[in-house]
């Protein structure tokens, strides 16, 4: 499922490391901005995981299509 562009917030709680924290706040980093921009990069790297494991077969017996026969339309690529 896609992660909209601009979601809601919700408040939740989350625990860490004292020192980084302290160092987090003593130099202005937004700690809520930097963990929903992090976990936001989580999410999808492993949704894009999950798809292409749910999708293995199709990708390798494409592959193996491409291979044999060639790229679809490649006789009309202009590069």
């Amino acid at each position: 499922m896609p992660i909209a562009a601009n979601p809601a917030k919700k408040a939740t709680n989350i625990t860490l490391s004292a020192d980084v924290l302290a160092d987090a706040r003593r130099l202005g980093i937004n700690i809520s901005q930097a963990c929903d921009s992090h976990l936001r990069e989580l999410v999808r790297r492993e949704q894009e995981r999950r798809w292409a494991e749910q999708h293995a077969d199709f990708i390798a017996a494409y592959n193996q299509t491409v291979e044999a026969e060639g790229l679809p339309l490649e006789q009309w690529r202009g590069f």
